[in-house]
């Protein structure tokens, strides 16, 4: 791959992770100003049009405008993928299809949401599969400059996927939460039934997991002289961690304001970009070889 493409390739990299934590942002400001449903139905905005006409209030305007986001994506994906093919290497083509067929999928799981009148169950699975592509936009930009090459099998690896699994768990159930609470995005919007408090004590104890793990995960990489990127990466970890769970908790306390709901949402897309780049680092670490002992 020339300097050029290379350059290319990474300004595309990078265009793709942006515009996807964009569209977690918009998408929270879309249920945050209740307007979900300010195109009642899709692929339609209404039954008549694509696009909201006659008498559009502000929420059909909010609505209609993120999902004209898709067409950005469009082009960014489009020009990912040829920057893909200009480089000549199979594994980050591979990557840019994915991630292009990312935008189908999360159109179609956008248009079931409309059409289930904001199902919460559906609205989770919606912002799980834009973390989702995040996080190969993250592998994406790796894979630039670092090629593959075969993991560190080792305890520190093991703890980097436990840590990142929990990671998981906590956006999840973080994403059940707000299906119990009153951001709805729309006021007719069902609600999951489940007891707020409760499914928050449960995020909660998660996110408590989630630090533990993280710390561990950075002092064992600490004690590794090879390990410094990944060791770098784990403290970031930890510090958007614990930036995460102040806001988590002062929107809970103040009865969950707008602005601090969608700050979250934003640091959740921020903390599983970092947790791909921890997960990455560690695996692909260098391992400091055990100095072999000196025969007599």
């Amino acid at each position: 791959m020339g300097v050029t493409d290379t350059t290319w390739m990474r300004r595309w990299g990078w265009a793709t992770l942006v515009a996807n934590v964009g569209l977690v942002v918009t998408g929270g400001a879309v249920r945050l100003t209740g307007s979900g449903l300010g195109c009642p139905t899709w692929p339609r905005c209404t039954d008549e049009s694509f696009t909201p006409h006659g008498a559009m209030d502000i929420h059909s305007a909010i609505e209609f405008g993120n999902r004209t986001l898709t067409f950005v994506l469009v082009v960014i994906a489009v020009g990912t993928f040829v920057a893909a093919l200009r480089s000549g290497r199979r594994d980050l083509t591979i990557l840019s299809v994915v991630l292009a067929l990312g935008i189908p999928a999360q159109a179609v799981i956008g248009g079931v949401t409309v059409l289930t009148d904001l199902n919460p169950w559906v609205v989770s699975l919606h912002l799980m599969c834009s973390l989702a592509i995040i996080a190969l936009a993250v592998l994406l930009l790796r894979r630039i400059d670092h090629p593959s090459v075969p993991p560190a099998a080792d305890s520190a690896t093991l703890l980097a996927w436990t840590t990142y699994a929990a990671g998981w768990a906590v956006l999840y159930v973080g994403t059940v939460v707000t299906g119990s609470g009153p951001h709805a995005g729309d006021a007719d919007a069902p609600r999951n039934g489940l007891d707020p408090l409760q499914v928050s004590q449960l995020h909660a104890d998660l996110v408590f997991l989630l630090l533990g793990l993280s710390v561990g995960l950075w002092l064992v990489l600490r004690g590794q002289p090879a390990a410094t990127a990944a060791t770098r990466v784990a403290l970031v970890v930890l510090v958007v961690e614990l930036a995460q769970g102040v806001v988590g908790f002062v929107q809970y306390f103040t009865d969950l304001p707008e602005l601090l709901v969608g700050l979250h949402m934003l640091g959740a897309a921020v903390l599983i970009a970092v947790l791909t780049q921890a997960l990455i680092e560690t695996r692909e670490r260098p391992v400091q070889a055990l100095p072999t002992p000196e025969r007599e």
